[in-house]
């Protein structure tokens, strides 16, 4: 377990603000140990929760190529035929994972291939968890194909407390099942749309882990 480079900035000036929080309670309370006290406590658990925040797993993935595999952590909120209106402009399986603030925030490429398609959306925030927010929120949109004739949607959206989305596709580059597909920050969701005859191996509200549940088979 390491920490993920979207992270050392954030990391850094949250630590210095706490820094200087606490000499100011200390200056102002340090005849109060109470107080003074508690917003220490305070401080290290928020700090920790920060840190955990951007933790990067070293997971290993077992590649194949008639697997979707889980590009995230968290739950299953949406499995349902949708017409998707952006890129495919058909009919297409939809799962979508929703991350809490307490999951691990990295996302993977589903499946290898070449990226098609690229486009970073401006939006709103609201949560992510929101039927709406597939299509209203800040998002991005990647389209990956197989060369075998498979293409894949993969989108990232904001939520209510995401402000930052990171993505390093780049349409035209070629890559690998389970390399690094992007970051959100605080609390988001991936939404994955399949073609129809995808063989969906996950069920609503099921815990899934990026990297390691199968999410549909070809």
């Amino acid at each position: 377990m390491t920490i993920h480079r979207e992270g050392f900035t954030t990391i850094l000036i949250v630590f210095l603000t706490l820094v200087l929080i606490n000499l100011c309670v200390w200056f102002f309370f340090r005849k109060t140990q109470t107080v003074y006290l508690t917003f220490i406590i305070a401080s290290a658990i928020f700090y920790l929760f920060i840190v955990s925040f951007f933790r990067f797993p070293d997971r290993q993935v077992i590649k194949n190529e008639k697997q979707i595999i889980c590009p995230a952590d968290g739950e299953i909120v949406v499995i349902e035929n949708v017409f998707e209106d952006e890129y495919f402009h058909d009919q297409r399986k939809q799962v979508s994972i929703f991350m809490s603030p307490l999951n691990v925030h990295v996302n993977w490429y589903p499946m290898a291939g070449a990226i098609k398609f690229f486009k970073y959306h401006n939006g709103e925030y609201l949560v992510a968890s929101h039927p709406k927010s597939s299509k209203l929120n800040e998002r991005t949109t990647v389209v990956i194909d197989n060369g075998k004739g498979k293409q894949i949607l993969v989108r990232q959206i904001a939520g209510a407390l995401a402000r930052r989305i990171v993505c390093y596709a780049k349409e035209g580059t070629r890559v690998e099942q389970g390399g690094e597909l992007g970051f959100i920050k605080f609390g988001s969701r991936v939404d994955l749309f399949l073609p129809l005859n995808a063989k969906i191996d996950v069920k609503l509200h099921d815990k899934v882990t990026g990297l390691k549940t199968v999410i549909a088979d070809f």
